[in-house]
């Protein structure tokens, strides 16, 4: 039988856990709302931290030249520089451009991989944030033949 002390540490734990995971968003470590309302890239990018975004040789963006189906677009994103802080996936007509963003240390490989609903072909970027403020990135285009949003 749990006493009164118990049952009220056992709930602040859950809430503590609800409150982190999805049932409010705003509040947790990694949420930007500016990021994710931002329209275009170099304000994603200034949300963040980074300064006016570079194109860069060292940031590679991978996808389909052309997606059949625009509700699950595989897209990639990887570089082999030292000082990443966050490696972000943007598709630049999307409502939304900022699609993921992943938090990284040198302990970490920066190389992920997702898959985004895209409404019709438009650039995916790929921009890699650095300790220092700088912002590298590289781009692709993706054609969408059947858009994800019911297009």
């Amino acid at each position: 039988m749990q006493t009164r002390r118990e049952t009220l540490k056992h709930s602040a734990v859950v809430a503590g856990l609800l409150a982190t995971t999805g049932l409010f968003p705003q509040y947790a470590l990694a949420y930007s709302k500016a990021a994710f309302e931002a329209k275009n890239v170099p304000d994603v990018v200034k949300a963040l931290g980074g300064q006016i975004p570079v194109e860069s040789k060292d940031v590679i963006v991978g996808g389909p030249d052309i997606a059949e189906n625009g509700a699950v677009v595989p897209l990639t994103a990887s570089t082999t520089l030292a000082g990443v802080k966050h490696i972000l996936i943007l598709v630049e007509k999307n409502p939304a451009a900022l699609v993921a963003q992943f938090n990284v240390t040198d302990a970490v490989e920066a190389n992920f991989s997702t898959r985004a609903k895209m409404g019709q072909s438009s650039d995916v970027y790929a921009v890699a944030i650095m300790n220092d403020g700088r912002a590298l990135f590289s781009k692709k285009e993706v054609k969408v033949t059947l858009g994800g949003c019911g297009g």
